[in-house]
């Protein structure tokens, strides 16, 4: 009998632990990796038909969903605000970013240039969720007290805090920035003597995911790939050698008929013309085709480089048996970056000051200052009009990838989709469909089963820095600032023409005043700031940078000037007595 009653014990023991693993099982929650690329172009990678090799991305896209359709805000850090809280970037205080910021508007609501109170982000969702929550990379979403990772859910960070940095140093990119502000939960931080900021980032988050591997984690990967300093291994670089000699003209082209053919644009639709101001390949001299034709290799390099490491997150989560439970996104702020380089004598002298070239020796390497300029960008944002920093398509259409649990695979999402729809579709593939009503965003959810998620009268808008855009339906208004705007509303049908090459404001009036006021009743609703009269981004990025100058370096600049004077004070008294003498 008490054999029995034993071997009873020992098989409801067994049956009640078998229901509790499945039950864990079954209610267990997947992993989240985001990973945020920089200045990526919609055809950048190779799966959307771009020369960059990226099996590892391309990977993703064929084991869950490809979306043509979606678009983010044209500068990086609103992007960053919207993907990560859901929120319309006015609505969570991050409107545009410090180097753009007119007087005008500092400290205006939504224009903090900081999440806001009350602005919760991915991670304050997930953590009450049971999530360990981690972020490495680029940040730039807020400087003061609080604003860090730490404050906004993240339990470990390794945060730069600007909008750039050096790929190899740890050193400023940019005029605008003393140094680089690195942080590693919430204080200074130095990096490894073996910084490459897309290894970097891949090794911290291993190391962070590794030190608590009981909780299911949200991993948030926000890449320097590809912003200014465009650099990269040269092992990287070597494989595009002679990819781009006949310029990018060709690049655009190519891409434009790649486009119509993987589906990215109808085979009907006219490309659109590079910028007026764009040079000519075939003007320029030899040496000079061949610097810039090496820049672009760069950027592909950088491109497969970062690709590289992100195979390395995916071959760890695999080994350690966490890969089929994780869900990926990986996607870009804003399209490709168009500033140059080599035509501000400013930034060439503070260049010479802080050990950078932009010469073919070495190029991608340590001190090689890497930049493509406004011909690449527009080659590379193929099919689509203009880059970064503008609300045409070339600054807001992006590749976007999400595969794992709930994503089915091999799928292509041709609906529109938003940067803010990230969020709520990630909450709901955990199963969390209670979202939070400040969300402006929509899961993307019923996407994957066929279901449009925005409707024919949906009018969702967007602004940034005065460049605006509003999208119903097939058509889209648009609207962009100085120096490559006019600042000068335009109607395009994106559905036929998605190059935005022929303005229908004057052929359908009615439905250009429609969208005009639905542009108006989102700027009421968000609190969009009116942009001071002639606003140019360039001009406003000078002076801000000069403000910023004098307050990092008042000091060194005093003394200078005091310097000089007295060095003239000096040349006038000497040439006083030669001429005294005479």
């Amino acid at each position: 009998m008490l054999i029995i009653c034993k071997r009873l014990f020992i098989a409801l023991f067994l049956s009640a632990s078998a229901a509790l693993s499945a039950q864990a099982t079954e209610n267990s929650k997947p992993n989240i990796v985001v990973m945020l690329a920089d200045d990526v172009a919609l055809m950048d990678f190779s799966v959307y038909g771009g020369e960059a090799r990226t099996p590892n991305i391309d990977r993703l896209a064929g084991e869950g969903a490809l979306f043509t359709g979606y678009r983010t805000s044209p500068l990086c850090a609103p992007s960053r605000a919207m993907l990560l809280t859901g929120m319309d970037n006015h609505l969570t205080g991050v409107a545009t970013i410090p180097e753009v910021l007119p007087a005008e508007h500092e400290g205006q609501p939504g224009y903090s240039l900081s999440l806001e109170p009350g602005v919760l982000t991915l991670a304050d969702h997930l953590r009450p969720l049971g999530y360990a929550t981690y972020m490495t990379g680029k940040w730039h979403l807020g400087s003061g007290e609080g604003d860090l990772p730490g404050g906004h859910g993240f339990d470990r960070a390794f945060a730069l805090d600007a909008s750039g940095a050096d790929n190899w140093d740890d050193k400023s990119f940019m005029p605008f920035y003393k140094d680089a502000p690195w942080f590693e939960d919430g204080k200074p931080a130095d990096l490894p003597e073996d910084f490459y900021s897309s290894k970097f980032i891949v090794d911290k988050m291993i190391e962070y995911v590794e030190g608590d591997s009981d909780a299911p984690f949200f991993a948030f990967m926000a890449f320097q790939a590809i912003h200014i300093p465009v650099q990269a291994p040269p092992e990287f670089t070597a494989n595009y050698k002679g990819i781009y000699d006949d310029g990018w003209h060709e690049l655009r082209k190519r891409r434009g008929a790649q486009a119509k053919s993987l589906g990215l644009m109808p085979n009907t639709a006219p490309l659109a013309d590079m910028p007026q101001a764009s040079r000519e390949w075939d003007e320029l001299p030899e040496d000079k085709k061949r610097l810039y034709a090496a820049r672009m290799e760069v950027n592909a390099g950088m491109i497969e480089a970062m690709d590289h490491h992100i195979g390395r997150f995916i071959e760890y989560l695999t080994e350690s048996g966490q890969y089929e439970n994780t869900i990926f996104v990986i996607t870009s702020d804003n399209g490709p970056e168009y500033n140059r380089g080599d035509d501000d004598a400013r930034l060439e002298f503070w260049m010479s000051l802080n050990g950078y070239h932009i010469g073919l020796e070495n190029i991608g390497e340590r001190g090689s200052w890497g930049f493509i300029g406004p011909e690449w960008a527009s080659a590379a944002a193929a099919p689509s009009d203009l880059f970064k920093m503008y609300a045409s398509e070339g600054g807001l259409r992006a590749p976007m990838i999400m595969s794992g649990p709930g994503v089915p695979r091999g799928q292509r999402v041709d609906g529109f989709a938003l940067v803010t729809d990230i969020a709520p579709t990630l909450l709901e593939l955990i199963g969390e469909t209670a979202l939070s009503a400040d969300m402006t965003g929509r899961s993307q959810v019923r996407a994957f089963g066929g279901e449009p998620v925005y409707l024919e009268t949906d009018a969702i808008g967007m602004e940034v820095a005065g460049n605006a855009a509003l999208y119903k339906g097939d058509y889209k208004i648009t609207r962009n600032v100085a120096p490559y705007g006019d600042f000068t509303w335009r109607l395009y049908n994106l559905a036929v023409d998605p190059g935005e090459t022929t303005d229908l404001a004057t052929a359908e009036p009615e439905v250009f005043a429609e969208l005009l006021e639905d542009y108006e009743a989102y700027t009421d609703k968000m609190g969009v700031l009116t942009m001071p009269e002639g606003f140019d981004q360039l001009k406003q990025i000078a002076q801000n940078t000069q403000a910023r100058l004098i307050e990092n370096y008042g000091t060194q600049l005093a003394i200078a000037a005091l310097g000089f004077i007295v060095l003239l004070g000096l040349l006038g008294v000497g040439v006083w007595r030669l001429f005294r003498r005479a």
